[in-house]
């Protein structure tokens, strides 16, 4: 399990106070021992490259900020896709451990989809994809909707909660995200601490779907294989730290580094 140990020291360390200047408190680069154990960023804090709208192969040209290393979705007034509409990768990923830092602001709603085809996608309205979802439990309504907490910060959106116990730190403060796509067993993680576990192409998964707002969309979350999407619902959220380490089929062995596609 060495992959997942390091995914680990790297969220606890990631977690810590932020204490260091502001020029210094985006993006870092990647260690050689990340490196070396299979991990590339997925963004580089600088630049909009590997990054795409999920309705067309540009990025979009307003909605979201690249400053100081920290990738920003703006907000316009809480309407989603109103400014720059979702963003996706231009890679797509199938087993993964997939590394996100994330800061909110208050009463705000986003999230952070896998498993998305941008085919299904090209129409206003929501993209679909299996959400982790990024909220401000205290003043977002969402949070006390759906079914026992499954829309709060680190469920499955509407589909799976997180656990009682998590840990998020405030408003404000930077938060890391951990989702652990192995075979059809995806973790979801909250500074360093497993907040969830659940498994795809079962009944049990099948019967969630039933009974969420997805239970319209065929095959809802049977990729095997898709993108990955930062999601602009129409309030300021904060990324950083995005790396992804691609793992061989449904095993914790790393498969060889690769670059980027190009951008389309």
């Amino acid at each position: 399990m060495k992959s997942l140990q390091a995914a680990l020291a790297l969220a606890l360390a990631a977690a810590a106070p932020v204490t260091a200047p502001a020029a210094e408190s985006g993006t870092r680069p990647l260690s050689p021992g990340e490196i070396q154990d299979g991990w590339r960023l997925l963004w580089d804090g600088k630049t909009t490259h590997g990054w795409r709208s999920v309705r067309g192969p540009a990025f979009p040209a307003s909605g979201w900020q690249i400053r100081d290393g920290i990738l920003t979705v703006l907000a316009s007034e809480g309407k989603p896709g109103a400014a720059g509409g979702d963003i996706i990768t231009v890679d797509e990923f199938s087993d993964f451990e997939l590394l996100v830092d994330f800061r909110v602001t208050p009463g705000c709603n986003s999230g952070i989809k896998i498993f998305v085809d941008p085919e299904i996608n090209r129409v206003p309205g929501a993209s679909i994809g299996l959400e982790y979802q990024i909220l401000d439990d205290e003043r977002n309504a969402d949070a006390k909707l759906g079914r026992d907490g499954n829309r709060t910060l680190g469920s499955l959106y509407d589909l799976y909660p997180p656990a009682a116990d998590k840990r998020p730190n405030p408003v404000g403060e930077w938060n890391t995200a951990l989702i652990v796509s192995r075979g059809p067993v995806v973790e979801h993680w909250l500074n360093g601490r497993r907040i969830l576990q659940y498994t795809r192409f079962t009944p049990g998964f099948h019967e969630r779907v039933l009974q969420s707002k997805f239970k319209s969309v065929p095959g809802f979350g049977e990729l095997r294989v898709g993108h990955i999407l930062l999601q602009d619902h129409g309030d300021e959220v904060s990324f950083r730290n995005i790396k992804i380490r691609e793992l061989s089929a449904g095993s914790d062995t790393p498969v060889p580094a690769r670059q980027s596609s190009p951008q389309p």
